[in-house]
């Protein structure tokens, strides 16, 4: 089994380039003008879709979902956000149960936490 999911904005290109810019995922294959194209990480897959009424307004849980993605090496996650200039939503941390992370919005106000696979020593 693989997961995905669709994010929907008023713009894709907004959409699109957070995450290739900011979370390294490839650009889409498709047009990035069209109401919905696919960027992808590995095995991860972002439908970002155009919609007139979506609200951009930053989710957190339990308004929202937590997006997590799991990465080998979250220092150099979070030095490539930073280097974006994108806003952390909060910031690298060790967290009580062993994992460390920190969380972005994306443009379509989806609350992301990116972290480590494996419990800091």
């Amino acid at each position: 089994m693989h997961m995905s999911y669709e994010v929907f904005h008023q713009n894709i290109r907004t959409l699109v380039d957070f995450y290739v810019s900011v979370l390294g995922f490839q650009a889409p294959e498709a047009d990035a003008s069209s109401n919905y194209v696919v960027v992808r990480r590995d095995d991860n897959r972002v439908g970002c879709c155009q919609h007139d009424e979506a609200d951009p307004s930053p989710r957190r849980p339990p308004d929202g979902s937590e997006i997590v993605l799991r990465v080998g090496d979250i220092q150099a996650e979070y030095d490539r956000v930073l280097a974006s200039g994108w806003p952390i939503a909060d910031p690298l941390q060790i967290r009580p149960w062993g994992l460390t992370d920190f969380r972005v919005f994306d443009p379509a106000g989806q609350y992301i936490r990116v972290t480590n696979s494996t419990r800091s020593s």
